[in-house]
């Protein structure tokens, strides 16, 4: 799987933020590649960093990165960037795509089939921002990492 990271994937803490960007190939094992990422840069914050990541939040995160590149694949050719960032206690999960379309949310309809991700994206997290760039996109997502301390994050 090594060989889907491109460039980066790197640690950069800088003025309190801590960071890495990944280029992946857009191939359909990326989606996994980004979740693993995505767990290794929590488990490696926690660990080098002393922040605070339950279990919970790993796997809210991994959530959240698997939809929003597996909507950069359904919808855009070629490369996904993955930013993530940890700055005043939250992540933010950025991904970047070659297609210009800005992704709209769906009215939620039990009964439809699929086409929930970003949905269950914008229940996740505390702030959903896109951008349109000069080629393609960033979808930005922002996660809390300190859990509420009445939930059971084991």
């Amino acid at each position: 799987m090594e060989s889907l990271i491109k460039g980066g994937g790197r640690m950069a803490p800088q003025s309190g933020r801590i960071e890495t960007t990944v280029a992946l190939e857009g191939d359909s094992l990326c989606i996994a590649e980004a979740r693993h990422l995505a767990a290794d840069f929590l488990s490696r914050a926690q660990a080098e960093h002393g922040l605070p990541v339950t279990d919970r939040m790993t796997g809210l995160t991994q959530l959240v990165v698997s939809e929003l590149v597996t909507n950069a694949l359904k919808y855009a050719p070629g490369p996904v960037l993955i930013d993530l960032r940890i700055a005043d206690g939250a992540l933010e999960v950025a991904v970047w795509d070659s297609d210009p379309v800005l992704p709209v949310a769906r009215s939620a309809d039990p009964g439809r089939v699929g086409q929930h991700g970003l949905e269950i994206v914008m229940a996740i997290c505390e702030t959903f921002e896109v951008r349109r760039e000069p080629v393609g996109k960033h979808v930005t997502a922002r996660i809390a990492l300190l859990d509420d301390p009445g939930l059971d994050t084991r």
